[in-house]
């Protein structure tokens, strides 16, 4: 008889969480409870596995980092900490929780999916800088690990930031396609169509900026028609969601007007594109907690087959001509 799977693993340890923001701070621990409280509210409790991910190995970080970068986090900590730009604070206990929530995306598991919930989170943080909140940038070491074993990985990151530090880090890679879907103009104002790849990694990096009050029916039109064929067309074996859900439409941060069911459509289409047990979800931002609850419940549902929608989806025609011009510069 072969091994039972669960449907779902979970690779989180909120009893572990040191890292300590300012109260006025819009990244606090109380995001975490709540991105973990959409399992239960989607129903998919008893078929999750949970485990206690282990503090990621200095020489994983390395592997998109710049060793003296993550030696100074290091000091900075157990310094005391404070501030290291006007967004982004540590605290002696920072060090340990970003180097578990890094190790979170170094675990596998059999599973339909599996979820690192942990924060801070991490695609703002580029090779020897922290920033917009992030310390280290955990889907890009686990694509990294991947890609080190001769595997080709896919990110796709629908956080209403641009993932600059992951762009940078793979802007050369042919091993890694980078996804981004974003609001334009927003911090930190990188992310433009244009932005292809360079040397070895031309045609590996996609960029779609929308305006502020893009809604579903637009992110739905450029996943049908710009993001699945460029990912089927790259044919990877690994799929990393950077999921922020900081463009739902109730989110203080931005303008973007998407709703949990839209993430779930995004999530159904994309796990189709690799093999199975071969996704892995990062949780990235959304700092309105309800939406971070029903956004991570409705993806997560989306992902082991289940139905799981407490909003219906959003629709609008706002930000279409992006997905034109996009399908032009790509030739789709």
């Amino acid at each position: 008889m072969a091994p039972s799977r669960s449907p779902l693993i979970v690779f989180s340890a909120p009893e572990l969480d040191d890292h300590v923001t300012p109260p006025w701070h819009p990244e606090h621990r109380g995001r975490l409870d709540a991105a973990l409280a959409g399992i239960e509210e989607a129903g998919l409790g008893e078929a999750t596995q949970w485990r206690v991910p282990e503090q990621a190995a200095i020489e994983d970080l390395a592997l998109v980092h710049d060793p003296v970068y993550v030696e100074a986090i290091e000091a900075f900590c157990q310094s005391g900490g404070g501030q290291l730009d006007p967004d982004t604070s540590v605290t002696p206990g920072s060090w340990a929780t970003a180097r578990r929530s890094a190790g979170a995306v170094l675990r596998e598991g059999e599973c339909d999916a599996a979820f690192a919930a942990g924060r801070p989170p991490g695609h703002h943080a580029v090779r020897d800088r922290a920033m917009g909140f992030c310390l280290f940038n955990n889907a890009a070491i686990g694509a990294a690990k991947v890609a080190a074993a001769g595997e080709r990985v896919a990110i796709v990151d629908w956080d209403v930031h641009h993932g600059n530090g992951t762009q940078d880090m793979f802007y050369a890679d042919s091993r890694v396609l980078y996804v981004s879907t974003h609001q334009s103009p927003l911090y930190p104002g990188t992310g433009l169509l244009r932005d292809t790849g360079s040397g070895a990694g031309v045609g590996t990096n996609l960029n779609l900026p929308f305006p502020p009050g893009t809604a579903g029916d637009t992110f739905r039109a450029a996943f049908d028609t710009v993001v699945m064929p460029v990912v089927e067309r790259f044919a990877p074996d690994w799929l990393i969601i950077s999921a922020g859900f900081d463009a739902h439409r109730h989110d203080p941060l931005a303008e973007l007007k998407l709703t949990s069911a839209d993430f779930a459509d995004m999530a159904t289409r994309l796990k189709s594109l690799v093999p199975e047990r071969r996704v892995l979800v990062v949780l990235e931002g959304g700092y309105d907690l309800e939406a971070l609850t029903y956004g991570v419940g409705a993806t997560l549902s989306a992902l082991v087959g289940d139905g799981y929608r407490p909003e219906p989806a959003s629709s609008g025609e706002i930000g279409l001509p992006t997905v034109t011009a996009a399908r032009q510069l790509w030739e789709l």
